[in-house]
């Protein structure tokens, strides 16, 4: 076992993991065959980690789970993945954001759905969070913080089936 392996942060012993922002891609990258990065309202950089990194969240949430069961069955082993909310900046720190936190939620529920379930406790409970919510989904994110700090969002989340590769598998 390699020392990021050894590290409780990694979360390495599941199959679906979750984490927040840069250094939380950081924590969770090893081992994970892709990450998807749920930034609801689009105003982060994607990281740059070793693995392949998708656009996930509530609207391509079901697509996702079904490119994750289609790369599993490609390779005929457990495909894992990292799920990483953006987060967003408060005076260069990142700070907690609800839509993030409820896009992720939806994309491991949706991953749930299809049976990819070895969830870290951090991805149950985005889940968890989504599941409970699910019917508020809207209103919170256009109420959010970050919606009001950009002077109103007004979300979509009609069902999407692209799935947004934006960076390619690494070797």
């Amino acid at each position: 076992m390699n020392d990021a392996a050894s590290r409780p942060d990694s979360q390495h012993s599941y199959q679906v993991r979750f984490d927040w922002g840069h250094a939380g891609a950081a924590a969770i990258v090893d081992g994970a065959d892709a990450i998807v990065w749920v930034d609801e309202l689009g105003e982060s950089e994607v990281p740059d980690v070793a693995a392949a990194v998708v656009a996930g969240g509530i609207a391509n949430a079901a697509a996702v789970a079904d490119w994750v069961i289609a790369k599993q069955a490609e390779r005929g082993d457990r495909f894992r993945i990292a799920v990483v909310a953006a987060g967003a900046s408060r005076d260069g720190e990142l700070r907690f954001a609800v839509e993030d936190l409820l896009g992720a939620g939806a994309v491991i529920d949706a991953l749930t759905a299809v049976g990819i379930d070895h969830n870290s406790p951090e991805a149950a409970a985005a889940s968890a969070a989504y599941e409970g919510l699910r019917r508020a989904v809207k209103h919170l994110v256009g109420a959010s913080v970050s919606a009001r700090e950009l002077g109103g969002v007004h979300p979509d989340f009609t069902p999407s089936t692209d799935v947004p590769v934006l960076r390619d598998f690494a070797g």
